[in-house]
């Protein structure tokens, strides 16, 4: 059995149409089966509001009276690109202020702009003969505008990996806050209510498609920034009437220590068109898994720590290790809902109708990672190879020997095995000595959560490391822990802005 666009279209018009969110197809199939649930839905919607930041607006300002070629320009002092027209610009959702950095950035210059509030334009230019004006500051409101269309590069996530942190310092993360030792995870998505989940081979969504969008009924340009469909990481780049939208559905948030981004509402609504689609439509939260993986890893691929599925997810504690661990949701299901069912109410109204893709998106594509072929200096290029250690048992005198003959204030501890198993530096043995306890055991003064680093690190990101630590060297280990060598601040010069304390 087979129905076509058109037919679903004049149900709209009739007002015959059958609609049903994502979230009931499951239980509709599973009593009618996949050819009775045919017959009986017409359209499936879905909905999905979270972070997206890779998001932002094309603005047209109309000519000044004495005309100016904006090359400079600052929207409530959040620079947007001027590098298109005179009087056009790009305004990124996670641009920040110049005055108050990560509190107030592009994200919150849409929303004001949604919300019908008044922005104020400030930019610069050279002059030129067509164009004589040099500066201008000016404020607006949205329905001063000729355009403001969003058109966001990377929206609505297939799927996308829950975080932990298995290092032993919290960190702060565009999946949010993480608490060290793997105490807490994070995650996005709406799971079975999410678009691309329901139609996961892309045959019926691609350019041209009409989607809900921050309140308003927009399109799909075609396949988002960093899409990769074929390992089930499939994007899409939307756009839609920025006059249409609603601040119930376009939020601005900051997420501290990483910075501003914008929540998006996206529903896409998927024309029941043959069995096929009918089947995909009816994911369940436990037929979509996805990982957990280690963000305290400072690396593009991050250890995966294990496969988990939405339900799990949702039900709000995995187990990690025999432990439960509390889960937490960065997006909101309750607003995905409310997204499909407003879809749900538009196409019921006849507001809004179905069309076909004008062109497909290639539902096997895999996204690739940069090809770095610049010139990159690596922690092995300026180690030292020559260091030495000290095992646990031996005593705090022979530590204050070795450091002494050895030139350096930091030694790393080894096991039998010769694993890395703590440090000891100069504070921490004249510490001892300070306190009469040079008889004590090495094992027990010294710092056995040591800060690491692998010897094919950047050395930037070695430096970062020594300031953010507070530190003035790290130990270079291989996977195993074996010690390769040792990397002091003093070797990075201009790279470290300040020696630390140990």
């Amino acid at each position: 059995m087979y129905k076509s666009i058109d037919e679903i279209n004049e149900r709209i018009r009739d007002g015959s149409v059958r609609v049903v969110s994502a979230e009931e197809m499951p239980d509709i199939v599973d009593e009618l089966g996949v050819t009775g649930a045919l017959k009986e839905v017409d359209v499936v919607t879905t909905g999905t509001f979270g972070a997206m930041c890779s998001s932002g607006a094309f603005l047209n300002f109309g000519h000044s009276e004495i005309p100016i070629r904006m090359e400079k320009m600052w929207l409530n002092n959040v620079e947007a690109y001027a590098g298109i027209a005179a009087v056009d610009c790009y305004i990124g959702a996670t641009q920040e202020s110049t005055t108050r950095n990560s509190e107030y950035g592009g994200a919150h210059v849409i929303e004001d702009l949604i919300a019908g509030k008044s922005v104020e334009l400030h930019a610069r230019a050279k002059g030129t003969d067509c164009y004589p004006r040099t500066s201008i500051t000016n404020e607006f409101t949205i329905d001063e505008l000729n355009q403001a269309i969003m058109v966001n590069p990377r929206n609505s996530y297939q799927s996308y990996n829950a975080a932990t942190n298995m290092s032993d310092r919290a960190i702060r993360t565009y999946m949010g806050f993480l608490l060290p030792s793997h105490r807490n995870i994070t995650y996005s998505g709406a799971g079975c209510l999410s678009p691309l989940p329901n139609d996961p081979t892309l045959s019926v969504i691609g350019s041209g498609t009409p989607i809900f969008i921050g309140g308003a009924n927009g399109v799909v340009v075609g396949e988002g920034t960093q899409s990769s469909p074929g390992a089930g990481f499939g994007t899409l780049m939307t756009s839609g009437n920025m006059k249409d939208m609603s601040p119930d559905f376009i939020r601005a948030a900051t997420m501290t220590g990483y910075g501003v981004t914008m929540y998006v509402g996206v529903g896409i609504p998927i024309p029941l068109l043959n069995e096929e689609i009918v089947k995909h439509t009816a994911v369940r939260d436990e037929d979509l898994k996805t990982s957990i993986v280690d963000y305290g890893t400072p690396f593009r691929d991050r250890p995966v720590i294990r496969e988990v599925t939405y339900a799990e997810l949702k039900s709000g504690s995995i187990e990690i290790d025999g432990e439960e661990v509390r889960c937490s949701p960065l997006s909101s299901y309750k607003k995905a809902r409310e997204v499909a069912a407003e879809l749900k109410n538009r196409i019921e109204n006849g507001s809004f109708t179905m069309a076909l893709a004008s062109r497909p998106i290639d539902s096997q594509k895999r996204n690739k990672p940069m090809a770095e072929k610049g010139y990159v200096c690596h922690v092995n290029e300026m180690m030292v190879s020559t260091f030495v250690t000290i095992t646990g048992q031996e005593s705090v005198k022979e530590a204050a020997k070795r450091l002494l003959k050895g030139e350096t204030n930091h030694l790393p501890v080894i096991d039998a095995e010769n694993h890395l198993i703590g440090i000891v530096t100069t504070y921490d043995v004249s510490k001892a000595f300070a306190n009469d306890a040079q008889d004590l055991t090495v094992s027990e003064i010294m710092t056995k959560n040591v800060i690491t680093i692998a010897p094919d690190a950047p050395v930037d990101f070695a430096a970062r490391t020594l300031q953010q630590h507070n530190i003035g060297a790290l130990v270079v280990i291989d996977a195993s822990r074996h010690i390769l060598g040792m990397l002091n601040s003093y070797d990075l010069g201009d790279l470290v802005g300040g020696r630390g304390r140990r």
